[in-house]
C-alpha cells in the first residue's frame, strides 16, 4: 500500500503551541509547509493529505490531547484503511539531547503517555516512530512541568535544521523504506 499515516503528537490549543511536548505538531506543520498542504479540522484532529512521489500521506495532529492520542490514531488508521506498517508517529523524547533525532521501527513507550496510549489502543509496539530530543534539563520530579514549558528563544532558533531533517526523514520512510531511512538518518 502506498498510503501512510504520519502522526505528530502534541496538545491542541495556543497555550501548548511552543511547548517541548508539542514537537510532533511542529514537525508536522513544517512537513505540511514543505508539501504545500493545509490542515483542516476533522474528526479527532487536524488533518492534511498530500501526494508525494506516488504515495498518499495523511498527516494528523490529534486534538484528543497527548494522553488519549491512540483514539485519534486508531480512528484515522481505520478511516483511511492504512495498516500499522505504514504508521509513523513523531514524538518528543527527554532521553535524547535537544534537537537530536532517532528513527525506530518499534519500541516501548519509554514513559511517554502519548505513545503508551497508542500502544494500549492498537495493542502493539510495532509501529515506526521518529523521536525528537528535547533534552532533560529538569529537576527530579519536574518532568511534566519541563515538557509542558515553552522552548526558550535560543532553543527555538536551533530547531529549524532539525525540523527540516525530520521532514526529510519522514519522506524518506515513504520512499526508500524505514530500514534505509534509519540507516541514513540515525547517523546524523
Amino acid at each position: 500500500m502506498n498510503k501512510y499515516l504520519i502522526v505528530g503528537l502534541g496538545n491542541p490549543g495556543g497555550e501548548y503551541e511552543l511547548t517541548r511536548h508539542n514537537i510532533g505538531f511542529l514537525v508536522l506543520d513544517q512537513l505540511a509547509d514543505k508539501l504545500g498542504v493545509n490542515f483542516e479540522q476533522q474528526r479527532h484532529g487536524e488533518v492534511a493529505e498530500a501526494k508525494y512521489k506516488g504515495r498518499t500521506l495523511v498527516l494528523l495532529k490529534p486534538n484528543t490531547y497527548m494522553n488519549l492520542s491512540g483514539k485519534a490514531v486508531n480512528y484515522w488508521l481505520q478511516a483511511q484503511k492504512i495498516t500499522v506498517d505504514n504508521l509513523v508517529v513523531v514524538t518528543d523524547d527527554v532521553s535524547l539531547p535537544h534537537a537530536k533525532l532517532r528513527l525506530r521501527s518499534k519500541g516501548s513507550a519509554g514513559g511517554h503517555n502519548g505513545l503508551q496510549n497508542i500502544e494500549d489502543v492498537l495493542g502493539t509496539q510495532q509501529y515506526a516512530r521518529l523521536r525528537f530530543g528535547i533534552g532533560n534539563e529538569y529537576a527530579k520530579g519536574q518532568q511534566a512541568d519541563y515538557v509542558l514549558s515553552n522552548f526558550s528563544k535560543e532553543q527555538l532558533d536551533t530547531l529549524l535544521e532539525p525540523l527540516q531533517t525530520s521532514c526529510d526523514a519522514l519522506l524518506a520512510i515513504t520512499t526508500i523504506g524505514l530500514e534505509q531511512a534509519m540507516n541514513q538518518f540515525n547517523k546524523k
